[in-house]
């Protein structure tokens, strides 16, 4: 099965890559590795939560978000590679997690990102992986994802 069937087994729809919202690109591909610029959970051009996880925003909801971030990192993948049977291993990880200053769940949170990493790439999704929490992110989001493929 291809990670595309596998994103359309999960119910998942691969969303068009996320604009920038400052100057950089999407992702970059050099050699044989892809690098994603940090993907916010943006859907149809809009947060679904804001604020500080841990005040705001769930550790539950947040997870979630980082699961949609994982998604636009996939897309912007794809948007390099073509296919992501050309995926042949998630190699990196970084989940930032904008934090009120007693939440420290930011691996959980994180968990979002790299459980769907792992249902679409199967053990080619075990990747290592950096939680971080921070003061604030763009836009205010709760949670930004990128990621380092290597790909074919």
């Amino acid at each position: 099965m291809t990670p595309e069937e596998r994103i359309a087994e999960l119910g998942l729809v691969l969303p068009e890559v996320v604009p920038p919202v400052a100057a950089y690109l999407p992702a970059v591909r050099t050699g044989s590795y892809v690098y994603t610029a940090g993907q916010v959970p943006l859907v149809e051009g809009k947060l679904p939560a804001k604020g500080k996880v841990g005040a705001e925003v769930s550790p539950e909801e947040a997870k979630e978000l980082a699961r949609i971030c994982a998604l636009n990192a996939i897309a912007a993948v794809k948007s390099e590679v073509g296919e992501l049977s050309a995926v042949v291993r998630i190699v990196k990880v970084v989940a930032f997690v904008a934090s009120d200053p007693g939440f420290t769940g930011q691996p959980q949170v994180a968990n979002g990102a790299s459980e769907l990493l792992g249902e679409v790439f199967g053990d080619n999704g075990k990747h290592a992986r950096s939680a971080v929490g921070v003061a604030a992110l763009p836009i205010d989001a709760p949670v930004e994802v990128e990621l380092v493929a290597e790909v074919r």
